[in-house]
């Protein structure tokens, strides 16, 4: 592995730990939402929406970091 292939494996492991706590953050915020009466709907669903995005993003930097392990 040359270094800027290191690096990039090493960014991409740094932007996934940002989006798995993003990800964690929007399930607390959803849970908390989803305990108390909402008003916002909207806003509900658009967390949710978010969420799942992350979850693509995760799962598809998780493929390139370690490709192997879902082989």
């Amino acid at each position: 592995m040359n270094d800027a292939s290191f690096d990039d494996v090493t960014s991409l492991r740094a932007r996934l730990e940002d989006l798995r706590l993003e990800h964690r953050d929007l399930d607390e915020a959803i849970a908390r939402l989803n305990a108390t009466p909402v008003d916002d709907e909207l806003m509900l669903r658009r967390l949710k929406k978010r969420k799942l995005a992350l979850k693509d993003r995760i799962a598809a930097i998780e493929r390139i970091v370690d490709p192997d392990e879902f082989a």
